[in-house]
């Protein structure tokens, strides 16, 4: 027989418990994480769902509006140029640090880039408008490269994987929050109106570097001299990567696993327009109800991968984000707009999206050298996605006219398993493993 007590401790304990889970997600470089996640996701929503949405109410064709998902392509060429942040120094105000002086141009660069996309009318010109999502590309992706190196080496190795659902709360903070905003003020006063609103959006990054100053982990690579040494400095980060056991593996599955997931969430709003969703309810059910969802996914996230480790929470998350692709084909066969149908398959698919946000970023982030973290990360971002966006912008339009819209999100639960295949090989090989990099073993 219990005593009196007994509930009133349990109860206590319980307390304690939720707070501890809570206590990592309070920490200053957690919340700087969320804040800089913030400023990373806005121009990734200007020229992604919320452009398709402005191009297909212009009247645009979807062969042409899925080959703007081109534009993403941008992102993925970054490593071209990130070893310029992690080696040259701005003039002027390269004083104030390597990683706080190249925030604040590249958020500068942003602000600049979404006005002029604001301010073309894709019906006039085409070809403008490519441009000009491009340049949103361009500075969009260089403010992810300094964005990801300052949050990686900020964090200490037991702090990545809330850092990581921190950054991914951020994230999808804003791009949902100036997703939504440009989707209401384009009713309201125009599509010009809401991108100039959204620019922002990159000021909490800014802000952020300015308050919270140089990160304590980051090492300067060593001093170049030369043109040969400026070309080893290029080629350098990457040559460290590929050097690991299993490197070319771990890069097979980098380039595979998110082939399906980009396939259907870069067409899903082709869906809804031809389903006749309107703004509001995308802007309600789609956007609103896959906020929160994708809030607590990244909390559950970060829970399992403290408590399965690394390899089961990562397995875990592929899964889910397969299996999302299925509740697409189902919306799209059950033929008529339902917000219901639409809230529930954007909340399992949100849910499993933050989840895996911070399980397979948590061990991309531990993949890096402290001595590379720009170059190395913006390899692997960039190879995270570059399939699927490749083949979005090619051929997926020409797929859904040609098989429709359940056959077409049928095969990206497919093409979702070659990624899982190969993180199953790299477990059972050890690889995951002989795979970290400084950045996911060193505390100081």
């Amino acid at each position: 027989m219990s005593e009196p007590g007994d509930g009133g401790t349990a109860a206590i304990d319980q307390k304690r418990g939720w707070l501890n889970a809570i206590k990592p997600y309070t920490a200053p470089e957690a919340l700087a994480a969320l804040c800089v996640g913030i400023s990373s996701g806005f121009p990734y929503a200007m020229i992604g769902a919320t452009l398709t949405t402005r191009l297909a109410q212009s009247g645009i064709d979807k062969k042409a509006v899925t080959a703007f998902s081109l534009a993403f392509l941008v992102y993925n060429l970054k490593p071209l140029w990130a070893w310029m942040v992690d080696g040259v120094k701005l003039p002027i105000i390269g004083r104030m640090g390597q990683r706080v002086s190249w925030m604040l141009l590249a958020g500068v660069l942003v602000i600049a880039a979404v006005a002029n996309l604001a301010l073309v009318d894709p019906q006039a010109s085409l070809t403008r408008t490519a441009v000009a999502a491009i340049l949103v590309g361009l500075a969009g992706a260089t403010f992810d490269i300094v964005i990801d190196a300052y949050r990686i080496e900020m964090l200490k190795p037991h702090q990545l994987g809330v850092g990581a659902g921190m950054s991914q709360y951020g994230w999808r903070i804003g791009s949902q929050l100036a997703a939504s905003l440009a989707l209401l003020l384009a009713a309201r006063v125009g599509w010009a109106g809401g991108y100039l609103a959204c620019t922002m959006f990159a000021l909490p990054a800014m802000l952020t570097a300015l308050v919270m100053g140089e990160p304590e982990r980051h090492r300067e690579p060593t001093e170049r001299r030369g043109l040969r040494a400026s070309v080893v400095s290029i080629w350098g980060p990457f040559a460290e990567f590929f050097q690991r056991s299993g490197a070319w593996l771990v890069l097979a599955f980098i380039l595979l696993h998110k082939i399906g997931d980009t396939l259907a969430n870069l067409t899903v709003r082709l869906l809804f327009n031809d389903m006749g969703y309107s703004n509001d309810a995308i802007a309600i059910y789609d956007v609103g109800v896959g906020f929160w969802t994708f809030l607590a996914g990244i909390f559950v996230g970060g829970i399992l991968y403290a408590r399965m480790g690394l390899k089961r929470s990562v397995m875990l998350s592929l899964w889910l984000m397969a299996l999302t692709n299925l509740s697409f084909a189902g919306l799209a066969a059950s033929g008529h707009p339902s917000n219901l149908a639409m809230a529930a398959t954007m909340g399992f698919e949100n849910f499993a999206s933050g989840i895996g946000g911070v399980t397979v970023i948590a061990y991309f982030s531990a993949l890096c050298d402290l001595r590379f973290t720009a170059s190395q990360f913006a390899l692997i971002s960039a190879a995270a996605s570059v399939v699927g966006r490749f083949v979005t912008g090619t051929t997926a339009g020409a797929m859904i006219e040609a098989m429709g819209y359940v056959e077409f999100y049928l095969l990206t639960t497919v093409a979702a398993l070659p990624g899982i295949i190969l993180f199953w090989i790299m477990a059972r090989n050890g690889l995951i493993e002989q795979s970290i990099g400084s950045a996911g073993t060193k505390e100081e």
